[in-house]
């Protein structure tokens, strides 16, 4: 792959799922996985086959029907793990799989009451075993955010000796600042002395909001994988959200970066994931959300009709959104009254709108949107003889 191409990682069929109320069944997840692949995603993580019987039947069934994306099934580090996640990728074009084991003390006294060198052991084993079955095997260190730098890089450089092709370094709580993320992965580039046999990859948790903002700092510092999910579903708080990472890439090209993501599917794939997961996008959501191209302040709606530019800096068709909205509201000012009687069909002059708007802050003082049968009622009583042009 090119040295500035970011691998999108979906895990929305795995860790998207894992959040409460979106369980699917193995139709629901082909559909999706199709919908993943026809975005342009690289990588499906398409479940966790020891976990279910249910879910060794939907990664093997996606298997099967996705012809380009590399399909990936996770694993602990685990033989008999390992072992379901080979089987269930037996169909697979280009299969996955991904191991590993938590790296952070708080994982390897609390969680598995071992020692460093043990847990290193048992993830250099995890790959072996992996090994085995598919040249393709990703190594996560699981709170990797909060393990010591010194002992991740030996960790990491001891996978990939066995034969990790990706290393991922997860935000595991959500806990890093963007410059301490990027600075662990400055790190594992800076003092892994094999680090160029394999690709790291970004998987941030958005427990403080920061998710997005790490995975960039990630890819800034070197990493070329980020590992998301469509609306930023995930556990607690969720994941780095697909969207907005992809469009961060692609809003600032000095980064030098680029994915291969069909951009203008990202509305209709969000609402597609939440319909099929019964899962709203909050309307404030980026990209995504109903309000992202809404607006409702007369002083911004003034600037984006002058210059769309100088309040939106994605032009809604590139994303496939529906289009800006002028939204009529107490706060909106003339021009976008006038704005919306035009697009109605009416013709007014610059008085009729003086006249019209002081009418029209009564209606907007008494609800929360003024809507077009609004502006039609206000447009007859003022002239009750106006219709609509054609």
């Amino acid at each position: 792959m090119s040295q500035n191409q970011i691998h999108i990682f979906d895990t929305t069929l795995r860790d998207g799922e894992q959040v409460p109320g979106c369980k699917l069944n193995t139709a629901e997840k082909i559909e999706l996985a199709l919908a993943l692949e026809a975005l342009g995603v690289d990588i499906i993580e398409a479940g966790f086959p020891i976990s279910s019987p249910g879910d060794f039947n939907s990664v093997q069934e996606i298997s099967r029907a996705i012809k380009e994306a590399t399909v990936c099934a996770l694993s602990r580090a685990v033989e008999k793990d390992i072992e379901s996640a080979a089987a269930a990728l037996k169909f697979a074009r280009k299969p996955r799989i991904h191991t590993g084991i938590g790296t952070s003390d708080y994982h390897i006294k609390s969680k598995f009451k071992a020692t460093r060198d043990e847990i290193l052991q048992r993830a250099v084993q995890a790959v072996k075993w992996a090994k085995k079955f598919t040249e393709d095997v990703e190594f996560y260190a699981e709170d990797a955010g909060r393990t010591d730098n010194d002992y991740l890089a030996r960790v990491v450089e001891a996978v990939i000796a066995a034969g990790a092709t990706v290393v991922n370094i997860p935000d595991t709580t959500g806990y890093c600042l963007p410059q301490q993320y990027g600075e662990k992965i400055a790190w594992l580039v800076n003092h892994v002395p094999n680090i160029d046999k394999a690709i790291i990859s970004c998987h941030c948790h958005n427990d403080l909001g920061l998710a997005t903002a790490n995975s960039i700092a990630g890819v800034i510092q070197g990493a070329r994988q980020i590992e998301c999910t469509i609306n930023g579903l995930g556990e607690r708080a969720g994941n780095t959200s697909l969207e907005e990472v992809v469009m961060v890439i692609r809003q600032h090209p000095e980064l030098g970066l680029y994915t291969g993501i069909q951009t203008e599917q990202l509305n209709p794939i969000s609402r597609k994931v939440s319909d099929t997961m019964r899962m709203p996008v909050q309307p404030n959501k980026a990209i995504v959300g109903s309000n992202a191209f809404a607006h409702s302040s007369g002083i911004h709606q003034d600037g984006f009709l002058k210059d769309s530019l100088t309040y939106e800096i994605i032009n809604p068709d590139d994303v496939g959104a529906d289009g800006s909205r002028i939204v009529l509201t107490a706060r909106s000012g003339r021009s976008a009254l006038a704005h919306r009687f035009q697009k109605l069909g009416f013709q007014f002059t610059r008085n009729d709108i003086d006249v019209l708007y002081q009418r029209f802050l009564v209606v907007a003082d008494s609800k929360k949107e003024v809507n077009d049968s609004d502006l039609e009622s206000l447009a007859r009583q003022h002239q009750p003889e106006v219709a609509p042009i054609a």
